[in-house]
């Protein structure tokens, strides 16, 4: 049994067995997801079991304890997938494999088990102007534009966490994504926000600008500019009260990135997408 690295609501092991054989345990240890892990392994698994049939490289689901009785914690067991974390580049190369592999999400059909309806990560409760803001107006305005009415979208089906920190690469190839358990149904801009964001903080705003535009290209090229800034201020809003809450598995992995270089890039990307047009 081993210890992985990443992690941020779980703790994740390695495990191997006497015949050699290579799992992996999900142990829902953080408040509050431990409270609610039964909904949330219980959602995984399913859609571990759903993508089977698809060529979207996931882990296949062995055993779940949901009460946490035999465990110690809530946990889902499953199969171990080849590869590591690729949080240091975001090489073109990089960032296209990504584009290609969520487009290939967001086609897969469920059928007449869709997904629970997305929720968002942006309530009320979080539209509360951080400490640490430099350029307040832009978190008004953010604040301001969630006070609109949802816009329209077409249902999509949506990892919901999708980021570098949820995929495995072997051989330049993504071998796994991985982290199920906010599969939800909903708008695909959300998803492509949430990459876009996180791909900001990790290596500055360019980079979620182009993986966005990797996205686009494989898609229908229209897209609706009020349509963008919304669910984009949603997802940069879902980071407050501090991003800095994301960025210990980063330097964990040996990326050399500080709270405030966080919280700053952060902002510049907010102030991207209000003046994106």
């Amino acid at each position: 049994m081993r210890r992985l690295t990443g992690g941020w609501t779980s703790t994740m092991l390695g495990l191997t067995g006497h015949d050699g054989e290579q799992a992996v345990l999900r142990l829902v240890t953080k408040e509050p997801w431990r409270r609610h892990a039964a909904g949330l392994l219980s959602r995984e698994a399913a859609v571990q079991r759903q993508l089977q049939r698809s060529s979207i490289p996931v882990p296949r689901s062995i055993a779940l304890d949901l009460s946490g009785e035999t465990a110690g914690a809530p946990a889902h067991l499953m199969s171990w997938l080849p590869g590591r974390l690729c949080l240091t580049s975001a090489a073109d190369g990089i960032l296209e494999a990504m584009a290609q592999v969520l487009v290939s999400i967001h086609q897969f059909a469920p059928g007449q088990d869709r997904p629970r309806q997305y929720q968002s990560w942006a309530a009320p409760g979080k539209r509360v102007m951080p400490p640490w803001a430099q350029r307040r107006q832009l978190w008004h305005q953010a604040f301001e534009l969630l006070e609109q009415p949802v816009p329209a979208y077409a249902g999509t089906f949506l990892h919901r966490d999708f980021h570098p920190g949820n995929l495995l690469w072997s051989h330049g190839r993504i071998s796994g994504v991985v982290d199920w358990v906010e599969t939800s149904w909903g708008p695909a801009t959300l998803d492509v926000a949430h990459a876009a964001t996180y791909l900001a903080m990790l290596h500055g705003i360019e980079a979620g600008a182009r993986f966005t535009n990797a996205y686009r290209r494989r898609v229908d090229g229209r897209h609706d500019e009020d349509e963008f800034r919304y669910w984009n201020v949603m997802d940069i809003v879902g980071y407050l009260p501090d991003p800095a809450k994301v960025v210990q598995p980063w330097r964990d992995s040996g990326l050399d990135i500080s709270d405030d270089l966080a919280r700053s890039r952060l902002e510049q990307r907010l102030e991207h997408v209000l003046r994106a047009h």
